[in-house]
């Protein structure tokens, strides 16, 4: 799905390498990661104007001009600057959920996935039926290399509210891209489909043009499964 191949004759696909770096292509290629269906809700929330700013468009903005790209490093910086008054308010109100969820968004944002999940799981502590939250955190867990954690918790997300199409999607490519089971990805993706008829056109579309690849990719290992058999009875 993008410009790089991998041949069957030198790298032959298997239920290993070859499946996995077709599923990540095949993400790659359609632009596509966990979060999609809430893209966006990553945010941080300014608390002197109450307006919500992506942190990597206000990093980009007091980035260096001719092309210098903004380091990790650079992240870090601005969002202790940014977190800075919302952890002085969480001395005084611990329990703040509101808080809690912007000082996770600013980490999730600049890649601190464990401090952003941190955060996310002291919002849930004050209600852990928050299913945004949840999908939130698992989003975290899932970037900080916590696979199971992640789906752990999307699935407990989806005990509240089984047609959340957000978690419904992040549970699929989950699976997809962290435990290469395209299958399992594309069972969350149909019932996605079934239980939220209101899907915009443009996010349905998505949808299916990413379970029509998954299948042809299931479709091609299994031609190249079924000839390996064949050979061998030979």
């Amino acid at each position: 799905m993008t410009n790089e191949a991998v041949t069957a004759s030198t790298a032959p696909p298997t239920l290993g390498t070859g499946p996995v770096l077709t599923m990540a292509l095949i993400c790659l290629a359609t632009g596509l990661g966990i979060g999609y269906l809430m893209r966006g809700s990553q945010q941080a929330v300014l608390p002197a104007t109450g307006t919500t700013h992506p942190i990597t468009q206000t990093a980009a903005a007091n980035a260096k001009p001719m092309g210098h790209r903004v380091t990790l490093e650079q992240m870090k910086q601005l969002a202790d600057k940014q977190a800075a008054p919302l952890l002085e308010k969480l001395k005084s109100n611990p329990n703040d959920s509101t808080l809690l969820m912007q000082v996770g968004a600013i980490y999730h944002t600049t890649h601190r996935f464990k401090e952003a999940a941190d955060y996310y799981s002291r919002a849930l502590d004050t209600d852990p039926r928050d299913v945004a939250v949840r999908t939130k955190l698992a989003s975290s867990l899932y970037r900080n290399g916590d696979i199971e954690g992640s789906i752990t918790q999307l699935n407990r997300a989806l005990t509240y509210d089984p047609k959340n199409a957000n978690a419904l999607f992040d549970l699929g490519m989950i699976k997809l891209q962290g435990k290469g089971d395209p299958k399992g990805a594309l069972v969350d993706w149909q019932r996605l489909l079934k239980m939220n008829p209101q899907l915009s056109p443009e996010r349905k579309a998505t949808v299916l043009k990413l379970m029509a690849d998954v299948m042809t990719m299931l479709g091609d290992q299994h031609g190249i499964e079924g000839g390996r058999n064949n050979d061998g009875h030979k």
